[in-house]
């Protein structure tokens, strides 16, 4: 499968990034902006490399009040950072434990950080600090009288909203996903092992044009509620159910939905389940709009997941943000409260328990448009599907 878009981001994607970035930090008092974590780094500067899985040496990027960003990272990345947007890059012989970088940060912040010298550093929900704890506390000492100040607003606000660029990469990979589990009835068949199951749709969306596939879950059975777990030796047979759920990727930018299919044939309640989940999500598409909010899809969902009859949902979400992960802010929860905003990509996920350790879960993806959601992953069947 070719590529139908453009893969990384011309200058000027990551010179609206900066500048964003910049208003808000300037309205916020802030001086500077720290982050250190790889979607962060990779969202500022286009710092793109499967590096991040060695946890050995840390990475930081500052953002100035005005200008391009400043990296500040071990000297083996240096030649990468250069090929980037990103004009100064500082580097250090990594790993060294005894100042891992911490002296040049320093120097960095004191050159940039201004009078102030309140540095904004992501501290709030669904955000790390990575270097060792130790290395913080130092810093701080460090850059005295200067401080870190929570600006976890920034970069959420700077993600939750996505550009055109960004928003046809994760359309691409789900086109692509889309496009596999369509294909799953050629592909799969009574007689498998849940691992052969796995590893098959693993290799068939790579072949379709994922460059990876690092999240897949799933089960087989009559009923499930582990979602989430590791494919084991499990013989599938007729009557049974699979659900495979993947966050596949594409240029950085990930898919997140599922499908259920079951094999020959399926139970009352399993059809009821899935037709009620199914509906679930079509309530809380008809509510995606500017200006609702992320209790709205939650509870125009939990409304059609109460009268098909749930046993309860224990997932605590029915939907997240999407972008550069597979779960980004907001959360679609009772109380969380997020107003959309045109340009936010979503997944709808209800999901309830119609019997005793049964789970039904279903998912889509989307953004958010003037006029409403446009889908992104193909929409599901109306009624479960059936692998003969």
């Amino acid at each position: 499968m070719t590529d139908r878009v453009e893969r990384g981001f011309p200058v000027e994607e990551f010179e609206a990034r900066a500048e964003r970035a910049q208003r808000m930090l300037a309205d916020s008092g802030l001086d500077a902006l720290l982050v250190c974590t790889e979607p962060e780094v990779r969202y500022f500067t286009g710092f793109h490399t499967p590096f991040w899985q060695s946890p050995t040496r840390p990475w930081f990027v500052v953002l100035p009040l005005s200008g391009r960003p400043i990296a500040v990272i071990p000297g083996i990345g240096a030649s990468a950072m250069a090929g980037t947007w990103v004009e100064d890059v500082r580097t250090w012989p990594a790993p060294r434990p005894e100042d891992d970088g911490l002296a040049l940060l320093a120097e960095t912040l004191a050159e940039h950080a201004g009078p102030g010298g309140r540095i904004g550093l992501p501290m709030g929900p669904e955000t790390h600090v990575r270097m060792p704890l130790a290395d913080l506390d130092a810093l701080r000492e460090e850059i005295r009288p200067k401080v870190f100040v929570d600006a976890t607003h920034v970069v959420r606000s700077l993600r939750m909203v996505k550009s055109e660029r960004e928003v046809a990469k994760v359309a691409h990979i789900c086109s692509v996903v889309s496009d596999g589990f369509e294909g799953i009835p050629m592909l799969l068949s009574a007689g498998m092992t849940e691992r052969e199951a796995f590893s098959a749709f693993r290799m068939d969306l790579l072949r379709r044009g994922a460059d990876e596939v690092p999240y897949l879950v799933g089960a087989t059975g009559p009923g499930f509620d582990d979602i989430i777990k590791q494919p084991s030796d499990r013989v599938i047979v007729d009557g049974d159910l699979v659900m495979f759920d993947t966050g596949s990727i594409f240029d950085g930018y990930s898919s997140d939905f599922d499908r259920y299919y079951a094999f020959g044939w399926a139970d009352d309640g399993a059809r009821r389940a899935y037709k009620t989940v199914w509906e679930a999500t079509e309530a809380g598409l008809a509510t995606v709009r500017p200006g609702a909010t992320t209790s709205d899809l939650w509870r125009a969902m939990a409304t059609v997941l109460d009268a098909g009859g749930s046993l309860g949902n224990s997932v605590g979400r029915m939907g997240h943000g999407l972008g550069m992960q597979v779960t980004e802010w907001p959360s679609n929860t009772a109380d969380d409260q997020t107003v959309l905003e045109e340009g936010m990509v979503l997944t709808l996920e209800p999901g309830l328990t119609w019997a005793p350790g049964r789970m039904m879960v279903h998912e889509e993806n989307l953004v958010v448009r003037a006029e409403g959601a446009e889908l992104l992953s193909r929409r599901a069947p109306a009624e479960l599907p059936l692998i003969s």
